[in-house]
């Protein structure tokens, strides 16, 4: 079984993750540098926190182009949380800032002003439903109805919907998960989502 790199740059949940992974003794390494990325065979982009404080670091420690040559190798990659957000072309968090363009869309903030969801809390936080869109090998041998932990006040939206992996229903339904051939990504945070978000770690271990 291939070892998973995860790339550190400061904005990771990473012992968490690490730990997700080796609980099932699946090896990891950290990768900080883009020769690092160039010899991963399988990688995850974690993130939590801003997402203009994410892309800065990224770029300032010029593995912005190691991603994306990484990714036209079709090695798999898997984004977590605001490494999710990451893949998209632009995020209007406070503002507007360029992403990596991995994946066509945006990120866009919770907003249930003026609708009928109008106390619904944002960030959305806690347990929530997890559907899954046809085949996905991210998603194989979870139980139907299975319950994943968010926490996030921004969602994305792709340009194309057969990107989508999963949908949640939180007001509205939105992306939760998306897979772009060996691009796949998750807005819950598996690492906290017990036996469910361990499955899902196996599963990208094993594609």
């Amino acid at each position: 079984m291939s070892k998973i790199s995860i790339i550190d740059y400061g904005m990771g949940n990473l012992h968490s993750v690490i730990k997700a992974f080796e609980v099932q003794g699946i090896e990891t390494e950290l990768v900080t540098t883009g020769s690092g990325i160039a010899n991963a065979t399988k990688l995850v982009l974690p993130g939590v926190g801003a997402f203009r404080d994410a892309i800065d670091t990224l770029k300032q420690k010029d593995l912005v182009p190691a991603i994306h040559d990484y990714v036209a190798t079709n090695k798999p990659l898997l984004g977590v949380c605001l490494g999710m957000q990451l893949l998209f072309d632009v995020s209007y968090e406070d503002g507007e800032y360029e992403g990596l363009g991995l994946i066509k869309g945006s990120v866009e903030k919770f907003d249930f002003t003026n609708t009928p969801y109008k106390n619904f809390k944002v960030p959305h936080m806690g347990w929530n439903v997890i559907d899954v869109c046809g085949d996905q090998p991210l998603f194989k041998g979870l139980p139907e109805e299975s319950y994943v932990y968010f926490v996030h006040s921004y969602y994305v939206v792709p340009k194309e919907t057969q990107v989508t992996a999963t949908t949640t229903n939180y007001g509205i339904d939105f992306t939760s998960s998306i897979r772009n051939k060996n691009v796949m990504a998750t807005q819950f945070h598996p690492e906290k989502s017990q036996k469910v978000g361990l499955k899902i770690y196996k599963n990208f271990s094993e594609i």
